[in-house]
């Protein structure tokens, strides 16, 4: 049996969807991004959405249309993907990373509040400008405190919920908290673009500088050779957002696939002594499954386990490495291992399982079996 990491699901109605717009002679800047746009919106409650080609691109978008450059510093999380660090380097900040709460695997609240507490004296407390926190695997983070600190600090909050479309915090939608947030739609994710993401905000200011950033610093007219400043080359095509409309209309379905899916895992490995299955936080109205991602015992060796797993053909990997560790970070920072603890041991014992929406009990039951073998003989 070979069972891959992950598998969009794509129906008959999207692959209509994305024909129907190359019948029209509006292949980008056309009438499906905007309707994209309103189905967000109308999904979340938030007031601005603003579709763009990526996850990342959106981050960026947010880094820059809040000022935030030349050596601003913005604290986040070393355990995500890479680019919740990069888009503060894009503009050239600086990544102020705090370590993670060991079982929700978001950035740890108290500890920022440590952070932010040990510079209070100092002249370097005025150059942190924001916080940007992470809703990892689709878990949301602390929202509430997070609003708390921000406030009381005087700083920006900026929500990196790529992983966590239709996810709830205390019954309020992740993606709408701060003064922006994302959703990224790659293959893997809940719903998929193909490539693509999301900026949300109930900032008009915000919404109308990222719009223009997006389409190459265009005025609000539009107006094709009329730039009043710096952009990119960050739309999303209307391919892009076509699809995205049609996985819009079943999302819920999506979501209760995927539970049901992790429902499933959670049942047959909950009993492995050698495993620590996902941990939901009671503040979660609602999760929505981005992977499935289990700890391994310390004493378990991840490695043999893998390698087991894809002799086997299971396709897993480790879920994140951690990105203060990562060859470009360590030059640039001076970061080295044992800096921030929690992450790196969680790190070194994650592994993302199959996960997507429609894999089957049996494919569930095959993979659980030889993870069972895997760790009871620890390889």
């Amino acid at each position: 049996m070979q069972i891959p990491l992950s598998r969009p699901d794509i129906k008959k109605r999207d692959i209509n969807a994305v024909l129907q717009v190359l019948r029209t002679p509006y292949l980008s800047i056309g009438p499906k991004v905007k309707e994209f746009e309103e189905k967000i919106a109308q999904y979340t409650g938030i007031r601005y959405v603003v579709a763009v080609n990526s996850g990342t691109s959106a981050l960026h978008l947010i880094i820059r249309a809040l000022g935030i450059e030349d050596d601003g510093e913005v604290i986040t999380t070393p355990f995500s993907f890479i680019s919740s660090a990069n888009c503060i380097l894009f503009e050239r900040g600086k990544p102020v990373f705090v370590d993670i709460n060991p079982k929700t695997l978001n950035i740890d609240v108290k500890k920022i509040i440590k952070k932010l507490e040990s510079l209070k004296k100092t002249e370097k407390l005025k150059q942190i400008k924001a916080i940007l926190a992470v809703d990892v695997f689709g878990q949301p983070a602390e929202w509430d405190k997070l609003q708390e600190i921000s406030q009381k600090y005087e700083l920006k909050l900026i929500e990196d919920s790529a992983e966590a479309i239709g996810s709830e915090y205390k019954g309020k939608k992740a993606g709408t908290f701060g003064e922006a947030g994302i959703f990224a739609f790659y293959p893997n994710k809940q719903i998929t673009t193909a490539e693509g993401g999301v900026l949300l905000t109930n900032n008009e200011n915000i919404a109308k500088l990222t719009r223009s950033m997006r389409n190459q610093g265009r005025g609000e007219s539009g107006a094709w050779l009329n730039h009043e400043r710096l952009g990119y080359n960050y739309r999303m095509d209307e391919l892009s957002a076509a699809l995205g409309c049609a996985q819009m209309e079943r999302i819920n379905e999506i979501l209760d696939k995927r539970t049901k899916v992790a429902q499933m895992y959670n049942e047959r490995l909950r009993d492995i002594e050698e495993i620590e299955i996902p941990y939901i936080a009671s503040y979660v109205s609602k999760m929505s499954w981005f992977v499935y991602v289990i700890k391994l015992k310390s004493d378990i060796d991840r490695d043999k386990v893998v390698f087991y797993l894809r002799k086997n053909g299971i396709e897993c990997k480790p879920y994140f490495t951690p990105i203060h560790l990562q060859p470009f970070y360590r030059k640039i920072f001076g970061y080295k291992e044992g800096d921030f603890p929690v992450t790196e041991n969680i790190a070194k014992r994650t592994i993302a399982l199959p996960f997507f929406n429609n894999l089957t009990e049996k494919e569930i039951d095959y993979v659980c079996e030889k993870m069972r073998s895997a760790v009871s003989y620890k390889l």
